[in-house]
Formats: C-alpha cells, structure tokens, sequence
C-alpha cells in the first residue's frame, strides 16, 4: 500500500488529471474552457460581490460559484485572484445605500429576499448575485442569478448554477478576444429600421461589429460576416439578391430569419381598430422551402397572451380601465431541450404566424425554439381583424388548437435553391458555385416584432419590456443566444445545456420530523461513541489483566 501511494504521489508530479466522481460531473468543466483559460496572458481578478448573511439556496450559489472559479485556476495560464465582498457591511446606513447606489450605476442590479424568523416576522434582505471580472484595465459584470418567473426560488438557483460556466466564460472570452468578429443587418425591403432594433443592437454590439446594408450585386459582400439578420422585410427579395443569401449559405454562412406571415395595415389598426390580413410575400418561399421549413400565412391568437388595459367604463362616464387578455400578442413557450431557449421565460409575440419543417432532409435537422399555448385559435388568411371584436377567452371551442410552431432552428447541409437554375445576371465577383452547403445553421422565426423594441418620445424601450405591467420578457435574451448560436463554432452555446440534478428536501418532513432528525445528527453520533468507547476500555482490560 505505501508503495502504491508513493508511485501515485511521484506520477502526479508529472502528469497532471483530475477525476470527477459526481454522476452529473458537476465539478467538469468543457475542454473549450479549459483551452480558454490556458490562453490567459495576464492575472485574472474576480470579485463576488454574493457575501454575507445568506440563505442556504445564495449560499448553494456562492459556493457552486467559488468551486467553479477554482476549476478554472487550476488550469489558467495566469492566476485567478477571487475576492468576495458584501455590499451590505457598512457602518452607516447613508454608507450603505451610497454602496448601492455605485453598484447599480455598474449595472448590478440587487435581489430581494423575503426570509421569516422563527417567530414568524417577515425579514428583507438585499443581495447582489454579481460577479465582476477585471483582465487588462478592462472590466465586465456578471449576473450569477436567473429568475425566471413561474419557477420556485431552488429551480432557479439550480438554474443558475447551470449555467455558470457559461455566463462566466462568456465574460472572460470577451475580456480577452482581440479578434472583431461582424455581423450584419439587412436592409432594402422595408425591414425594421435601426431605431427600431437599438436595443437589441447594443446588447450584440458586445460581442460582435454590427453593420447594416443592401445586398446590391456584390456576391461576396457578405463573406466577412459570422451572421446575418433579416428583421421583417416588406417588399420582395430579387433574385439576384436570393442568389448572394443562397451561395453566402452554401459557403457556411448562418442566417436569421425574422419573416412575417401577413401583412396588416397597422395604421389602420391604431386608428379604426380594423385591419385586412392578407399573405405578406417577399419572394422567399422557395428558399425556405428549400432549406425544409415553410411559413403558413395565418395569425395566431392565444388565450396565455400579454395584458392591455382597456376602458370599460360606458361612454361619458370617467374612464375604467382594466387589464383584458391581448390574444393577438401570445406569450410564446420556450423550449427546455435546446441551449437558445433553455433557461429562457416567455417571449412576447405579435400577430405571429406558423412555422414547420417540410420535406424529407437526412441531412438537416430541426429544434422548435419557440410555441403558443394549449389554448391557441389559427385564424386564416385572407381575412379581417377587428380590435373592437375580440374573441371570448374561455370560449375552448374557439380556442382549440395547441403548441403551434413560431420559431424553430435548422442544422447540417442544406440543398441550394439555385441547383439546377441559372446564375441571375449582374453578379459580380461570383464565389464558387455550391449545389449544397457545408454544415451551417439557420433559424426562422414567423414574427419581427419579437426583435423590435418600442420608441417613446425619441428613447428606445429596452427589448421584451411590457409598459403597462412593467414585465420583462425574454425577447432580448432570446435573439441575443439566437446570434450567439449561429456564430458559435466551438461549441460555447452547449454549455447552456448542461443538466445537474435538483435534489431537495421535503419541507414538510423537515419540520414535521425536526426534533427526529436534530436527536438523530447530535445525540446518535455521542451515543456510538460512547459505546465504541466502553467496549474498547473492557476489551483492553480483559486483554491485558
């Protein structure tokens, strides 16, 4: 045995592993990390700023969090230095709330928490689950904490923990990428203007050069980008144009498609109430259908939808407002199984449209994004909306469809649509031509107002914020990893599907059984060894009279 140990002890000396025993190897972490951290060229510090007086589920979270941060310094090229600090000491209360006050200017926003005593008297506690992380005199902050409405306060620290790694690295990638990775918006059909989309755009503007533009004759203007975003287009795609999207895919190019179903007249809409609907078609239904996916000119209505206040008070009379269900703005579901959608709440849709995969492709496959409700009604095209009119929501025989697809990603080696077609004329500085792709990735969502934000007075409303309820939805969120995705190329976006097992106590055991328990972890302990300890002095003396 002391043999082995020594020849264990000496090998480790020079050949480095670690072995994770975990069944959901919680303390792994991914070879791209490891590869990550190797590259550090200067000391990493990192302060948590998740300290003090805390709950078991915060102290769960700040102990998931230093764990993993050792992890990483066991394989950094330069030190990780990691501090922790409490917001909360302070000897002043006018101390205090100047500490965070400075926080919040950073962008560390604090959490609540409501805690209760044993007496039963409701205590409030403030936290700041934020990390910051300083390379190089740069610096960025963390959010240690997804909350997730509709979920318990253990499923979201879970959460949390999951995806560590991934908020972590996500930080420290763009602490130290000295490459300028660009993406680009396309315009010249009418899509959303840059006003429109500046929320969004300065969410991305962290990760990546963000250009916007037409298209033109140019077959390799769009080479240098990771992604393009194609953000509600209203008039139809020449085929020249299809052309430069089709051979920018077959070279490996990844698109975003936010494409509208029908066409409404929206000024109408805020004025009579009353609108056509008609199908919007811009010319891309072959390319689509092509690629595997089609998009049915419907709208959707759903009874799980964002809230309006609406005036029910009878003319004349001083305003009543209520909040009433706005069926033509569904809050969509958002897929668990897939790292875009994954730890993500409710996106915010309107007048979306049905998106499904078509054909028979062994070499693509398909992921829903994004769905209704259970409680869905497909109202066809062409056709009327009528504001004035709208449909009862506990009627379940109107409302009798369910899980209807509005967003939904493609993977692997797509067909051209120009495969058998002729090249359109006024190309210039044609790429090879490609009947199929390399492997690539796209993603088709029937609605671009899920990227559009709100502007009030000449200021942008952040992205996914409802005004009325003051809610944040997950719009942001959701095209944020929906381009993070289609750029990703080695494999970071899988660290948002990482899985470890929730294991919690039964509440109602713990308190019903507390005196047990307590007598079973103090008193049994000193019991054994009070027998271990008399058997062990009478057998002594028998042994040695």
């Amino acid at each position: 045995m002391v043999a082995v140990v020594a020849a264990v002890v000496t090998l480790s000396f020079f050949f480095f592993f670690r072995i994770d025993l975990t069944s959901d190897k919680r303390y792994s972490i991914a070879p791209q990390t490891k590869r990550l951290m190797e590259q550090l060229s200067a000391p990493l510090a990192v302060t948590v700023y998740l300290d003090g007086d805390l709950n078991p589920g915060f102290l769960r979270l700040k102990r998931a969090t230093g764990e993993l941060l050792d992890e990483l310094n066991v394989y950094a090229g330069e030190p990780v230095n990691v501090s922790y600090e409490n917001p909360s000491l302070a000897s002043t209360q006018e101390e205090r709330q100047e500490r965070y006050a400075e926080l919040q200017e950073r962008g560390m926003t604090p959490t609540a928490v409501y805690e209760r005593d044993r007496e039963g008297k409701a205590i409030q506690k403030i936290v700041f689950p934020w990390a910051e992380i300083h390379y190089r005199g740069k610096s960025c902050v963390v959010n240690l904490l997804k909350n997730i409405p509709g979920k318990s306060g253990e499923q979201n620290l879970n959460s949390s923990i999951e995806t560590l790694e991934f908020e972590l690295t996500d930080a420290i990638r763009r602490l130290t990428s000295e490459e300028v990775n660009k993406i680009a918006f396309i315009e010249g059909h009418g899509e959303l203007s840059e006003e429109d989309t500046y929320d969004i755009s300065l969410s991305l503007s962290k990760y990546f050069q963000i250009d916007r533009g037409e298209l033109g004759h140019d077959a390799s203007a769009l080479n240098q980008y990771k992604v393009i975003i194609i953000a509600s287009p209203q008039q139809p795609f020449t085929e020249t144009e299809k052309y430069i999207i089709d051979q920018y895919i077959m070279h490996g190019g990844r698109v975003l498609w936010l494409l509208e179903g029908v066409r409404l007249a929206r000024e109408n809409l805020s004025t009579s109430g009353q609108s056509p609907a008609i199908e919007l078609d811009v010319n891309l239904k072959d390319m689509l259908f092509r690629y595997g996916a089609r998009i049915s000119p419907v709208v959707l209505q759903d009874v799980q939808s964002v809230n309006i206040p609406v005036n029910i008070a009878p003319a004349g009379e001083q305003p009543q407002f209520e909040p009433m269900p706005w069926v033509y703005a569904p809050l969509l579901l958002t897929s668990y199984a897939h790292p875009v959608t994954r730890n993500l709440t409710e996106v915010k849709a309107e007048f979306c449209s049905r998106v499904e995969p078509v054909g028979e492709h062994p070499q693509l496959t398909s992921a829903l994004l994004l769905a209704t409700s259970n409680n869905t009604h497909i109202m066809g095209t062409p056709g009327s909306i009528d504001l004035n009119n709208l449909p009862d929501t506990r009627d379940t025989d109107y409302f009798n469809t369910g899980y209807v697809p509005v967003a939904m990603a493609l993977e692997g080696v797509f067909p051209s649509v120009f495969a058998n077609r002729m090249v359109p004329q006024g190309i210039v500085n044609p790429l090879p031509r490609k009947a199929e792709s390399v492997k690539t990735r796209q993603i088709i969502v029937t609605d671009g107002d899920i990227i559009r934000n709100e502007v009030i007075d000449g200021k942008a409303v952040p992205l996914g914020l409802d005004r009325f309820t003051n809610r944040q939805f997950g719009n942001k969120d959701f095209i944020q990893n929906a381009v993070l995705y289609l750029a990703d190329r080695d494999g970071w976006m899988d660290l948002r599907s990482r899985t470890i097992q929730l294991s919690l106590l039964n509440k109602k055991a713990t308190q019903d059984d507390k005196t047990y328990w307590q007598m079973i972890n103090l008193v049994l302990p000193l019991v054994i060894l009070s027998v271990f300890g008399v058997v062990y002095q009478t057998v002594r003396k028998r042994r040695y009279r």
